[in-house]
């Protein structure tokens, strides 16, 4: 294999790998030879995904995590630490969407879930993630932030805004922990078609979403993986606090 892509004895943990990009990077990496961690507040959907990989040979276990939960996300740490010893990769890629709502309509209970999953379900896994790298030396830490992340997301305030401060985690983690070869980046994907976005956006609004993009289409969620991939590979030793947007050339534009 070449050695770009080879996570082989790499012990890799991630969230919200149940569906979307989490399933997609968890099969991934799997091909590759990583030992997978794998949790998702859906239990028995992240379980599911572990077992049909471990049915292929693959060495991955899934756990409930609900990522707003300080406890859970240091479970999934001490779990991977004791059984495997390290973590050598983990991907904060939980997260939840929001109706779309103009911004003086946001209320205090949405920004209060989008800040406790998608900022504090990032925090929390840094926190832990952080604490076991500096054990070890060394680690590699890829956050999920969105193209909301860095720049206006109409209708999606409370997202975008807590998308952004996962881009200020990301950055500031990058800096505090480089010294320590701690590399953090981050991923920022335009409108992929995941769960996330079918569910709230309808074949007509797709269609809609999708004229903005220079490519006229929305990504393809396996399109995001590979750049998911790509900034994970071991050989990929200097990237450190960068924030890679995927966007079909919206953020060219």
């Amino acid at each position: 294999m070449d050695s770009l892509l080879d996570f082989t004895s790499k012990v890799v943990v991630i969230t919200g790998a149940a569906q979307g990009f989490g399933q997609l990077l968890a099969q991934s990496l799997a091909e590759r030879g990583a030992t997978l961690v794998l949790g998702d507040i859906n239990e028995a959907g992240v379980k599911k995904v572990a077992d049909e990989l471990s049915a292929k040979g693959i060495d991955a276990i899934g756990m409930k995590c609900d990522v707003s939960s300080n406890a859970d996300c240091k479970a999934m740490v001490d779990f991977a630490v004791e059984k495997y010893g390290c973590v050598d990769i983990a991907v904060n890629n939980a997260g939840i969407s929001q109706p779309f709502l103009p911004l003086h309509e946001i209320d205090e209970a949405l920004l209060d879930q989008q800040f406790a999953v998608n900022v504090k379900g990032v925090q929390f896994g840094m926190r832990h993630q952080i604490t076991q790298m500096l054990k070890q030396g060394e680690g590699n830490i890829l956050n999920v932030s969105s193209r909301a992340g860095i720049s206006a997301a109409a209708s999606l305030g409370a997202y975008g805004a807590a998308k952004h401060a996962v881009i200020g985690l990301t950055k500031t983690g990058a800096v505090e922990y480089a010294r320590h070869n701690i590399r953090i980046n981050a991923i920022c994907p335009s409108f992929a078609l995941t769960p996330m976005v079918t569910d709230i956006a309808d074949d007509g609004l797709q269609t809609q979403m999708s004229k903005i993009v220079p490519m006229k289409r929305l990504g393809e969620p396996e399109e995001i993986v590979v750049m998911m991939v790509m900034m994970l590979s071991p050989a990929n030793t200097y990237l450190t606090g960068q924030c890679i947007s995927i966007d079909g050339g919206v953020s060219a534009a």
